[in-house]
């Protein structure tokens, strides 16, 4: 996969290090000189330039990347990087990072965003899910569809402790993507049965979230 990111701060190079390491093309673009370390990330194509101007993004041949990552420390300049980066080189997918969640209704599909990620809304997220049991937690919101990563975690005393899974009857576009118990990863199957603790990972319209929680956590009796 061929990635660009505009932003070669802490956040961007250590997205850039993930990246290579599992084997992507990733080229950096930053504006500040004082940024650009090509011997700390000597895998990754360095250019010197600001990412709102379409002569940078031209030279490098932002048509051709499969991705495009908005990670600097300025919401307007990463607003713009994902708008020029689908309007004016369709790049696939553009993800965007939010640094002031004030902001983050700008981050949607007209301003060229596919995903938005916002630090500080994520941490909060992962505060809830450390700490939620018996309730419904937003991890990730995905612009394109309007869909949300969202997990559940089953009480211990659950009632549906031991079901299989094909007893769930979920609703419209709602989809079980994995169980995590303990340390185990589990793809869903129709055999597998539930169990008190586990974190279940669904993704899901706003729509029916309602629908999700009153399945799993409070369940009519039959």
């Amino acid at each position: 996969m061929k990635v660009a990111i505009a932003g070669a701060g802490a956040v961007g190079r250590s997205i850039a290090r993930e990246l290579l390491e599992n084997e992507h093309e990733v080229t950096l673009l930053e504006r500040n000189p004082d940024h650009i370390d090509v011997d700390a990330i000597p895998g990754a194509h360095w250019r010197l330039g600001d990412a709102c101007e379409l002569s940078l993004l031209e030279s490098v041949h932002l048509e051709d990347f499969d991705v495009v990552i908005a990670a600097s420390g300025d919401d307007k300049v990463n607003v713009v990087v994902s708008l020029l980066a689908k309007t004016e080189f369709a790049v696939p997918r553009v993800v965007a990072r939010v640094n002031d969640p004030r902001n983050e209704w700008l981050f949607d599909e007209a301003w060229g965003v596919d995903v938005a990620v916002s630090t500080p809304r994520m941490l909060a997220s992962l505060v809830e899910e450390a700490v939620a049991v018996g309730d419904l937690v937003h991890l990730m919101e995905f612009r394109t569809g309007q869909a949300n990563l969202i997990e559940i975690t089953l009480p211990v005393d659950t009632p549906w402790g031991g079901k299989p899974l094909r007893k769930l009857q979920l609703p419209r576009d709602a989809a079980l993507v994995t169980i995590l118990r303990g340390s185990r990863v589990i793809v869903p199957q129709a055999d597998e049965p539930l169990e008190g603790g586990d974190e279940l990972l669904f993704v899901a319209i706003t729509e029916v979230e309602d629908e999700l929680r009153e399945l799993l956590l409070h369940p009519q009796p039959r």
